[in-house]
C-alpha cells in the first residue's frame, strides 16, 4: 500500500471517529483547555515550592523489597536540608519543548543501575508509587498537599513506554535496569536497579482530562525502579480497517538515527522540527514504519539474508554487500537499494 493511501485512509478514520451524529449530550457546554503556556507557569512554581519546602529520605536495603523506597515529608525542625538543596541524589532537569513552551522536568537519580536503558519506546518492568499535587488557600495560609493515587509494590506486566505518559517517556531513558536473581521458592529478586523520582508538569502528563482520581491540571511525583527492560519492534501497517502489528526486525532502539535514546512522532516534536528518526521524512519516524526509505520495498525484506534470515543489526549491509560503519548507509535506510529477500 502506498503511504499516501495510508494517510488518506487515516485521514477518513480520524474524521469517522470526530464527525459523530449529534445525541442529547451535544448541548453540555464544553470547557476549552486553559493555554498551556499560563498554567505551566503556575505548574512550575508550585513544583519548586514543592522541592524547597520539602525532603526526601531514602530506604538502602539491597535485595529487598524496601530497597529505594521514598519518603518525601515537610520541612520540619529535624529536618531542614530540601530536596532542592540536598547534594546526596543529583537533581536534575531535562527541557522539553512542547506547546510551544519549554517545560523544565525536574528528576531525581536515586541509582542509575547497572544494566540497560531503555529507549523511550521500549516495554519497563517496574514499581511505583504516584502522587498528586495540588495547592489549597485557608485563612491566607497557602499549603501544597501530595495525594497518592496509584502504587504499585510487585508489577505483574511491562509498561510500554510509546502509549504512555510524556514525562515517563523523558525519564526512564535516563536510567538502567537492574540484575534479577530466582529465590529457591520461586520469586524473583532485583539488584542494582535504577530508582528515582520525577516530577511532571500536567502537560507532560493528563493536562485538562485528569484520569481516575487525578484531578484536572495536576502535577504528578512519581518514585520508581526500573527492575528490567524489554525492546519492542513497533513497526505497524493499515489493513484497510485498522492498523496491524508488522514487526521488520529491526528493534526500535536500532532506528534511532542520531543514537540519542529518544524517538518521536511528529505530534510529539516543537512545531517545525526536523525529525532526525524519521529517513525518508514522510511523517512516520522509522520505528513506527514499514518502509523506512520510502522506496516501495518493506524494510522487512530488505534485512533478511538470502536465505529468508533476519541479519543481525549490526550485519545489515549496504548495498554492495559490505557492512557500513555509518548506520544510514544500510541498504534498507538507502532508497536506491532494492535488494529483498521473503
Amino acid at each position: 500500500m502506498s503511504k499516501i493511501k495510508f494517510y488518506f485512509i487515516l485521514l477518513i478514520a480520524m474524521i469517522g471517529i470526530v464527525s459523530c451524529s449529534k445525541d442529547k449530550n451535544d448541548d453540555i457546554p464544553v470547557i476549552p483547555p486553559k493555554p498551556y503556556a499560563e498554567q505551566y507557569e503556575i505548574e512550575s512554581k508550585l513544583i519548586e515550592t514543592y522541592l524547597k519546602t520539602n525532603y526526601i529520605t531514602v530506604v538502602n536495603a539491597s535485595g529487598e523489597t524496601k530497597d529505594q523506597d521514598v519518603t518525601i515529608a515537610k520541612l520540619d525542625a529535624d529536618h531542614t536540608v530540601s530536596i532542592w538543596d540536598q547534594k546526596v541524589y543529583a537533581l536534575k532537569n531535562r527541557i522539553v519543548e512542547l506547546h510551544g513552551i519549554k517545560y523544565t522536568l525536574y528528576y531525581l537519580v536515586l541509582r542509575e543501575g547497572t544494566g540497560q536503558k531503555p529507549c523511550n519506546v521500549d516495554d519497563v518492568f517496574t514499581s511505583y508509587n504516584g502522587k498528586y499535587l495540588a495547592e489549597t488557600t485557608t485563612d491566607n495560609v497557602t499549603i501544597i498537599t501530595s495525594t497518592q493515587f496509584e502504587e504499585v509494590i510487585f508489577p505483574q506486566t511491562f509498561v510500554n513506554l510509546f502509549g504512555y505518559l510524556r514525562g515517563w517517556k523523558e525519564i526512564f531513558p535516563q536510567f538502567k535496569s537492574g540484575e534479577a536473581v530466582s529465590n529457591p521458592d520461586g520469586t524473583v529478586k532485583y539488584t542494582n536497579f535504577g530508582a528515582g523520582v520525577m516530577f511532571i508538569p500536567s502537560g507532560l502528563a493528563y493536562y485538562n482530562t485528569g484520569k481516575g482520581t487525578i484531578p484536572a491540571y495536576a502535577p504528578l511525583v512519581f518514585s520508581f525502579k526500573l527492575y528490567k527492560i524489554k525492546r519492542s519492534d513497533l513497526d505497524y501497517t493499515f489493513n484497510g480497517t485498522s492498523f496491524v502489528s508488522t514487526p521488520d526486525g529491526v528493534l526500535s532502539y536500532q532506528e534511532d538515527g542520531d543514537g540519542d535514546g529518544y524517538m518521536w512522532t511528529t505530534a510529539e516534536l516543537p512545531e517545525g522540527a526536523v525529525n532526525p528518526d524519521d529517513t525518508d521524512k514522510d511523517g512516520i519516524p522509522d520505528f513506527f514504519d514499514f518502509d523506512d526509505d520510502g522506496d516501495n520495498y518493506a524494510t522487512r525484506g530488505e534485512v533478511k539474508d538470502a536465505n529468508g534470515n533476519y541479519y543481525p543489526f549490526d550485519l545489515i549491509p549496504d548495498c554492495d554487500g559490505k557492512i557500513p560503519t555509518d548506520i544510514k548507509k544500510k541498504r534498507h535506510l538507502d532508497k536506491e537499494c532494492h535488494k529483498m529477500s521473503q
